[in-house]
């Protein structure tokens, strides 16, 4: 047998060889169990960043994202969960912990298409001339963008970022509420910003939120956050959800109430089922985009 034959034996073959042509074969093997563990590991890597990134991401995402099996992925998720890296979700992973959100950069360069396209949809719902309200989120603020070929808005924001998108509009009436500035985002928040926007009744309320639990509970990480968004919910006749996929199963801490409380909800894809039977108990519209 010449040495070039071994390349028609499968990986399972014989172990040992005598002489050199043994050595062949454990070399070999060896090569290619650590080019198997080197693409384990950097697969891995790529899935934490993603996490870190979105705050959850799905076994389906995965499987298109690294064009491996699904089975592929679970072994991955299991190993990483196995370490505390993530957190285990049915039908995918999230951050362990849910005491801290993903930075506003981070999240603002995510999902940017699902955003836009939620944002579009949005915008054809909002007739000129109404009153609304834009909360904090990258999903408000892609909503923001979107109404600026609108004309006559008269917008109440506790979002720094939404004012400087609409401020360029000179036939628009920007309201900034006042409270405390949350630099990290552009977030206005406090109990001053919720005594302000409880002055208001408005047509729309555009809602934002970090995570949506298996029974359709809204969940935040600051609780000054989640009292301005009820306030927001309160004083708004119509109030607009707008999510991308990667907000459900994304954990957080502190919960805001259900998902009853929207009238309707705009997203990329049909929730998890047990969202779903929420939006159809309580008769919410879903808009998919």
């Amino acid at each position: 047998m010449r040495e070039n034959e071994l390349e028609a034996y499968p990986a399972g073959g014989r172990d040992i060889f005598p002489g050199r042509i043994g050595d062949t074969v454990i070399r070999r093997k060896v090569g290619y169990f650590q080019r198997l563990f080197m693409k384990q590991t950097q697969r891995h890597d790529a899935i934490i960043e993603l996490v870190k990134k979105q705050g959850y991401v799905s076994t389906e995402e995965l499987v298109e994202h690294f064009s491996v099996s699904p089975q592929t992925i679970r072994r991955d998720l299991n190993d990483l969960a196995e370490q505390n890296i993530i957190l285990r979700h049915h039908g995918g992973a999230a951050l362990p912990s849910s005491s801290v959100n993903t930075p506003w950069h981070d999240r603002k360069a995510t999902q940017t298409e699902e955003k836009e396209r939620i944002a579009r949809k949005v915008a054809t719902q909002i007739p000129n001339g109404s009153t609304l309200f834009i909360d904090i989120g990258t999903t408000p603020e892609a909503v923001a963008h979107a109404l600026l070929g609108h004309s006559n808005l008269r917008i109440v924001t506790n979002n720094l970022n939404v004012a400087n998108t609409l401020m360029a509009k000179e036939d628009f009436r920007i309201i900034l509420a006042g409270g405390e500035l949350r630099s990290r985002d552009g977030g206005i928040i406090g109990e001053a910003t919720q005594d302000f926007i409880a002055q208001f009744r408005l047509d729309f309320g555009i809602l934002g939120i970090s995570g949506i639990d298996s029974d359709g509970s809204l969940l935040e990480f600051d609780y000054h956050e989640v009292r301005t968004k009820r306030a927001i919910i309160e004083n708004s006749r119509h109030v607009m959800l707008v999510v991308d996929h990667s907000k459900f199963g994304r954990n957080a801490m502190v919960n805001m109430g259900s998902i009853s409380m929207v009238d309707v909800v705009y997203t990329d894809t049909l929730p998890p089922a047990g969202v779903m039977q929420v939006i159809a108990d309580h008769h919410i519209q879903l808009e998919l985009c």
